[in-house]
């Protein structure tokens, strides 16, 4: 147990020392004040367009925005902060691969698992912390301009996202140790989520297979819809339930395959 948590240690230190968890942190904490923001200055753009466009006989109507307007754009907003993040973290392994760190750790007494562990929890604990925080300013934000009580399910939607990255990241680290190009684990973590998409696709596309969907971890980004009441909670209980045992699947993989591969 010293060696895994001096691992965590040393991982932390180094995403300290090289600045990438100061710009994250700086980076979630823009794009949560962001969705309120835009919320709040639309009405003031669309007014300040209304008297250039009125020359040309098109009339805008008053616009009204409320909690719900700054939720979509969150959801919205979401998937560009974790790109940056999967981007920024996609040489979680590939790295240690280049440098030949890891041969190092192994001859020291590390055992394999407490290396992918030690990454795992790495990744889990900060997409969790910037997460979160992005979410938290936001709340606080609508919550202050408007009311968060509007909307019938607040968290809830939040959570279904927050895990759906817990997916991709158990994706990101399977792929860092099946491959040792950076390149290749983009493409096969994108390449694994485009082959879902086509398959939830092909799943509307034939009525008989249509209910499959909601089993597949993608269809938890759709949970977003849960702010205008357009979906219920309950659509989504069998996406989170498939989604956990993924991740738990992708994790024993991960282990499996890193146990019998060959470090350089």
């Amino acid at each position: 147990m010293r060696g895994l948590l001096g691992f965590i240690k040393k991982e932390y230190m180094e995403i300290f020392r090289t600045g990438k968890l100061l710009f994250m942190v700086i980076l979630f904490s823009l794009f949560g004040i962001m969705s309120p923001a835009i919320a709040k200055l639309t009405p003031w753009l669309m007014n300040i367009m209304s008297e250039s466009l009125k020359e040309t006989g098109i009339i805008i109507t008053e616009v009204k925005v409320d909690a719900i307007t700054s939720w979509t754009q969150f959801y919205k907003n979401i998937p560009i902060v974790f790109l940056v993040f999967f981007f920024l973290f996609s040489n979680i392994l590939t790295m240690e691969y280049q440098k030949g760190t890891l041969i190092s750790i192994l001859t020291k007494g590390l055992e394999r698992w407490k290396i992918i562990l030690a990454k795992l929890i790495l990744l889990c604990s900060l997409w969790t912390g910037l997460y979160w925080l992005c979410y938290g300013i936001t709340y606080v934000y609508n919550a202050y301009f408007w009311d968060n009580g509007i909307i019938s399910s607040v968290f809830f939607p939040a959570f279904c996202i927050y895990l759906f990255g817990i997916y991709l990241l158990s994706l990101l680290l399977l792929f860092s140790v099946i491959f040792s190009s950076n390149t290749m684990v983009i493409i096969g973590v994108f390449g694994s989520c485009f082959g879902i998409y086509l398959l939830m696709l092909l799943n509307r596309m034939i009525e008989s297979l249509s209910f499959l969907e909601k089993y597949l971890p993608i269809y938890l980004f759709y949970a977003s819809n849960l702010i205008s009441n357009i979906t219920e909670k309950k659509e989504y209980i069998y996406a989170i339930f498939a989604t956990l045992v993924m991740i738990i699947f992708h994790s024993i993989l991960t282990i499996f395959f890193f146990n019998k591969k060959v470090v350089n």
